[in-house]
């Protein structure tokens, strides 16, 4: 998650929010796992995981579920060594129906708010996500190929 550390300004925090948006857009959870320390600990909605072990496995059944993964982080809040993210992102499943006319792809997107403690060599040790899926249209995603996600006015009346 690029080496910027503890204690934060707001545009070390800033940059360290778009670091990680970056990374976790590779969609590579070993690459992703190694931005935290080997013992962190991650409360993802219902999950509680601890270690890089884990948070590989958790990422690797996540993005299998979740094609067409695209996300946007933003700073919300920080301290010397926390920061707090709004974040968004979208993607599919690809849905059963009863018949031919009703498979497709379902899209969604997640609404949600991370919190993050840093030690000192700037990996993160604690993340703590809250979320929740909205399903949307085709037509409503914001996120689709060839966007740039920073460039998506993201404000209330969207919602």
């Amino acid at each position: 998650m690029s080496h910027i550390f503890p204690p934060f300004t707001a545009e070390t925090a800033k940059a360290k929010v778009k670091a990680a948006q970056n990374l976790w857009n590779t969609k590579d959870p070993a690459r992703v796992a190694l931005a935290y320390t080997p013992g962190s600990i991650w409360r993802n909605r219902d999950s509680f995981l601890k270690g890089h072990d884990e948070i590989i496995s958790f990422l690797s059944k996540k993005w299998e579920k979740e094609n067409g993964y695209r996300l946007r982080k933003e700073l919300f809040a920080f301290t010397d060594n926390k920061i707090a993210v709004q974040f968004w992102y979208e993607f599919y499943v690809d849905s059963e129906g009863d018949n031919e006319d009703k498979k497709g792809r379902k899209w969604f997107r997640c609404y949600g708010l991370e919190d993050w403690t840093f030690c000192e060599d700037g990996r993160m040790e604690k993340r703590q996500m809250s979320g929740n899926d909205v399903e949307i249209t085709e037509e409503e995603r914001w996120f689709k190929e060839g966007v740039d996600v920073d460039s998506v006015e993201i404000g209330a009346e969207h919602w």
